[in-house]
């Protein structure tokens, strides 16, 4: 399989982006809820931009930067204009423990700073792998609330937000 790249996403990827975050759904109830139409749940209304991880045709992952709203932006500190929410990652089944995720993460953070904009993430907090890879990426936990979804048990989800590396 060729090196994966990343370069932002095109409108022609949204079907296999959609099979891929199947796959992470089956695998890990991400997104927790299906959605009906998952090329529009990749594309929020808030979107700044969006890229994926690419091994020739094959989409390996996704993330998405959009606007962030009040909550988080109370944790961390800073006004919501300020700040760029990295959000929609997810790295296909198969193509795990790579670095996919870690390069999309670095891309998302990378494009909130060259915005003038603070990358912020907010996470599950049942979600271990997703926290320990923001960990390690340098990525410092600032608080925790409810998210602005139901969790499985439909309650608003607990979430831990975390502010990107400077």
């Amino acid at each position: 399989m060729p090196e994966p790249v990343i370069r932002p996403r095109r409108d022609e990827d949204l079907p296999a982006c959609a099979a891929a975050l199947r796959g992470v759904h089956e695998s890990d109830g991400y997104p927790v809820h299906w959605p009906a139409d998952p090329g529009r749940w990749l594309t929020p209304k808030t979107m700044l931009g969006a890229w994926v991880a690419v091994a020739g045709p094959a989409v390996l992952g996704h993330v998405a930067l959009t606007e962030s709203g009040d909550a988080i932006a109370q944790a961390v500190g800073i006004a919501a204009p300020e700040l760029a929410l990295v959000s929609r990652l997810f790295v296909a089944v198969d193509a795990r423990r790579g670095g996919v995720a870690r390069d999309l993460l670095d891309c998302a953070a990378r494009a909130a700073s060259d915005s003038g904009l603070q990358a912020v993430l907010e996470v599950h907090a049942i979600a271990a792998g997703a926290i320990a890879l923001y960990e390690r990426a340098g990525w410092r936990y600032v608080g925790s609330g409810e998210g602005a979804w139901t969790a499985a048990d439909g309650l608003p989800a607990k979430v831990r937000f975390y502010i990107g590396p400077s």
